[in-house]
């Protein structure tokens, strides 16, 4: 099996909070989709900020994912990285790392799917998006 290359779009780093830690005295299964979601969020920002402030199309996650390696124990320090492959016409694959400490706890990914605000339909992918993706080719 290839592995196509992905692109480091973005790293968020937080201290983990003691609430989303569960009874059974890790952070719950449910948070890791939080720390995901934080840094697309974030990464989000970023592209518009960088772009004059254009508001990015709005999206829709259509699957998400998570393999949890390890468990996150409070108190550290969370690093989530945010990677892109897999563009399509108006989807692209996100992929997530999920670290502390340098050592890697999850890998997650989702799908996201660009729409049209005014149709709600799939519309194509930004081009501040798709042009670094077509880069990645082989």
């Amino acid at each position: 099996m290839t592995h196509r290359p992905k692109l480091l779009v973005h790293t968020s780093r937080w201290p983990m909070r003691w609430g989303d830690m569960d009874a059974v005295g890790h952070v719950n299964n449910t948070v890791y989709f939080r720390y995901m979601e934080q840094a697309r969020i974030e990464w989000l920002h970023a592209l518009s900020a960088a772009h004059a402030g254009a508001s990015p199309p709005p999206f829709v996650i259509v699957n998400a994912s998570c393999t949890f390696l390890l468990p996150l124990v409070y108190p550290g320090d969370i690093e989530v990285r945010m990677l892109l492959g897999d563009p399509g016409r108006t989807s692209v694959g996100s992929f997530y790392e999920i670290r502390m400490n340098g050592e890697k706890y999850a890998d997650g990914a989702a799908k996201i799917v660009w729409l049209d605000a005014a149709t709600g339909r799939p519309a194509p992918l930004p081009e501040i998006l798709a042009a670094p993706l077509r880069a990645l080719a082989p």
